[in-house]
């Protein structure tokens, strides 16, 4: 879907500044929601403008489906949300959103996005009156009017509540299940884990790592869980450490391994009631990745 090959972007003249993003090379799948992680001053920004056709590359190449970005998002289209989302205070969320219905040829999607968003009990409100996290529901509901095969979220989860970050990580699924690819910056590292495939780890301008957020970090450790104790557990599972009666983590070479494991386990009358990979978190893996490149 998406080929960074060597991107460099420089603001201002050569050696008056450190380029803001530096030789990034990527190839994002159709498909996926990947994030862009690092600290302020990383260059996440910066990479979401370039894919989005906001701005040049310096050097390198950007395609997005074969074609450049801004040729790709002026036939396609783009759903965005911007780091900051704002529009004039005098506005209502009705008004506002409805303009932008209109200005993508989206009218009849109006209502659904209302829905997704819990923006009904809002609409009347002047988009001034709203709290962050309303307005930030508002620019949401704007960036998911059409379907896109591409949408850029900078900052998704800012200012939400508890419970509209979790609706939001099911609203990100129903995207891209339905074909959408997703790239969003963020700096909640638990959110990332919770809905990205990958994440692009930057650091001054630069890639440092891709980390995929679907796989157990050391391939080969599980906690097991079992409806009623096992007494001889270890006749399975030699490996096993028991945090309790029915829980217990093993140490495996691979899922062969584990599934042989497993079946020897239901022989000797284990009832299985959970299988969960264990992992490094993502936060964990992010802050080694950046002391390793220190």
């Amino acid at each position: 879907m998406i080929d960074l090959d060597g991107v460099t972007k420089r603001y201002g003249r050569k050696g008056a500044q450190p380029d803001a993003l530096h030789d990034v090379t990527a190839r994002i799948p159709a498909g996926e929601v990947w994030a862009v992680v690092g600290p302020n001053g990383a260059g996440k920004s910066t990479l979401l403008a370039l894919v989005l056709g906001f701005v040049r590359v310096t050097s390198g190449k950007i395609r997005i489906g074969g074609e450049a970005p801004r040729d790709f998002v002026r036939d396609r289209g783009a759903g965005y949300l911007p780091e900051r989302f704002t529009v004039p205070r005098a506005w209502t969320v009705h008004a506002m959103l409805r303009l932008f219905a209109r200005l993508d040829g989206t009218d009849a999607r109006l209502d659904s996005a209302v829905e997704r968003l819990g923006l009904g009990p809002l609409l009347a409100r002047r988009t001034g009156e709203l709290s962050r996290g309303m307005l930030q529901r508002v620019g949401l509901a704007q960036a998911l009017l059409a379907p896109r095969p591409l949408v850029v979220l900078d900052e998704p989860t800012e200012g939400l509540d508890p419970i509209w970050r979790i609706r939001l990580r099911d609203l990100l699924r129903e995207v891209r299940d339905a074909g959408a690819t997703i790239i969003l910056a963020s700096h909640d590292l638990g959110e990332v884990e919770r809905v990205a495939d990958r994440a692009i780890v930057l650091e001054r301008g630069a890639v440092r790592s891709v980390l995929d957020t679907r796989v157990v970090s050391d391939g080969a450790s599980y906690r097991i869980g079992l409806q009623q104790p096992v007494p001889d557990v270890a006749a399975a599972f030699p490996s096993a450490a028991a945090t309790d009666g029915t829980s217990f983590t093993v140490v495996v070479s691979g899922a062969q391994e584990l599934s042989e494991r497993l079946g020897a386990l239901i022989a000797l009358g284990g009832i299985i009631t959970a299988v969960e990979p264990l992992r490094q978190p993502l936060e964990d893996r992010v802050r080694d990745t950046l002391a390793g490149d220190a």
